[in-house]
């Protein structure tokens, strides 16, 4: 089978693009043959397709006013896409067509021109974007719903977006636009759902015949080379922003003899850096964006990891990476963690922003570090049984004949 793999990145920016890209490498090892389409960045990795890639924008920087019309107009609608995925299917007529994200950079402008060319669609949900202008379910520092339903104008009202009504406004027009007005995602044939919490929250907006629960491969890493470490160290590894919780972890550490380490970046990094300078947490570590293996370094060197998220996490990689390490997570108890993070099995849960809560959870872990390992072998083994890419693939399989067979 010819698959056509789409992404907006095709760098590992993320956790949507590590399963993009491990997903991509399964089914080449599987024997299928592959075509990509995705944008332009000077990150990318090389490709053979990448002539058919959508020119590069930057929602962030911005330089200019015709770039940032660019931006704008690419979030509702991009002929340029459907033009340059239109030459790619003429040149490599793909059987189906397995999307991951493609929201604002691509976006589903794409979908009527694989539904012309008659190429079957699946697309792997990475958040809550179908259902959510901003796709978290989160504002102004607390779990939102509000536009779930169709009731878009939430996200103006509120601000949602940068807590500005421009952008906010225009989140609004974009989901009006493509979820209601012309309903570009019942081109989907079928939505691969990671969680079953996320499918939950999709049968809003999507039939439930169209929503498949497949968690996302990961491969297993090598173990730690010591399985305890006499120093204590915990890790956080993620984006730096409100929704994940790292203002309760600051306020957990305080006084705590234990070094934490941050990796990651993003834009409530000022404050976070303030808070533990004013609060003189020497405890904490901010190392900034790490390269993979050096990430994993960090993580088998740790007692265990930790996700204070906030937001409804939507199978989170920082959790399945600490878990094919052989670590255990102390996370909190939202969204789909529960789903991974088994309370005493593979870790241990809290209530979210709680920062009581996750203090005696990480004390309890550093006392007991015999119990700290033997979670991590329980999360390793969680993986090797569950999540592993030869025990998903065959239903992977299963979706895209599902996919076929709908098309027909």
């Amino acid at each position: 089978m010819k698959v056509l793999l789409v992404n907006k990145y095709f760098f590992l920016k993320g956790g949507a693009e590590a399963v993009f890209f491990e997903t991509a490498r399964v089914l080449k090892a599987k024997g299928h043959s592959l075509c990509f389409f995705s944008m332009h960045h000077p990150q990318n990795f090389p490709s053979s397709h990448s002539r058919y890639f959508v020119s590069q924008v930057d929602f962030i920087g911005s330089p200019s006013w015709p770039h940032q019309l660019k931006a704008a107009g690419r979030i509702l609608y991009s002929l340029e896409a459907g033009r340059r995925l239109s030459a790619l299917i003429r040149s490599e007529k793909p059987d189906l067509a397995h999307l991951h994200n493609i929201h604002h950079q691509i976006s589903p402008s794409i979908l009527p021109v694989l539904k012309k060319n008659k190429v079957p669609v699946v697309m792997t949900l990475h958040d809550y974007k179908l259902l959510c202008p901003v796709y978290t379910f989160y504002s102004q520092g607390a779990v939102c719903e509000r536009c779930a339903g169709g009731r878009y104008f939430h996200c103006l009202l509120h601000k949602c977006s940068k807590d500005s009504y421009l952008k906010s406004a225009w989140n609004t027009l974009e989901m009006s636009l493509h979820n209601t007005l012309l309903d570009l995602y019942g081109a989907v044939d079928v939505f691969i759902c990671p969680s079953r919490f996320l499918q939950q929250k999709m049968t809003r907006q999507v039939e439930a015949s169209r929503l498949v629960y497949l968690p996302n491969f990961i491969s297993l890493s090598a173990p730690p080379r010591n399985p305890l470490q006499p120093d204590k160290n915990i890790v956080y590894c993620g984006r730096l922003s409100k929704e994940k919780g790292l203002r309760t972890l600051l306020r957990a550490l305080r006084g705590l003899d234990a070094r934490c380490q941050v990796i990651g970046q993003g834009p409530d990094q000022p404050y976070l850096e303030e808070f533990a300078r004013r609060n003189a947490l020497h405890n904490v570590t901010f190392l900034g964006h790490k390269p993979p293996e050096e990430v994993k370094a960090h993580i088998r060197d740790a007692l265990f990891t930790v996700l204070p998220s906030e937001w409804y996490e939507n199978h989170s990689r920082a959790v399945v990476e600490s878990f094919s390490l052989g670590r255990a997570v102390v996370a909190s108890r939202i969204g789909s963690i529960p789903e991974l993070v088994k309370d005493g099995e593979t870790g241990l849960t809290f209530s979210p922003g709680n920062a009581e809560d996750l203090r005696a959870k990480m004390l309890e872990l550093m006392r007991r570090p015999g119990r700290a390992l033997e979670m991590g072998v329980n999360a390793r083994r969680f993986v090797q049984e569950q999540l592993e890419a030869e025990v998903l693939y065959p239903a992977l399989m299963n979706i895209y004949g599902q996919a076929l067979e709908m098309d027909r």
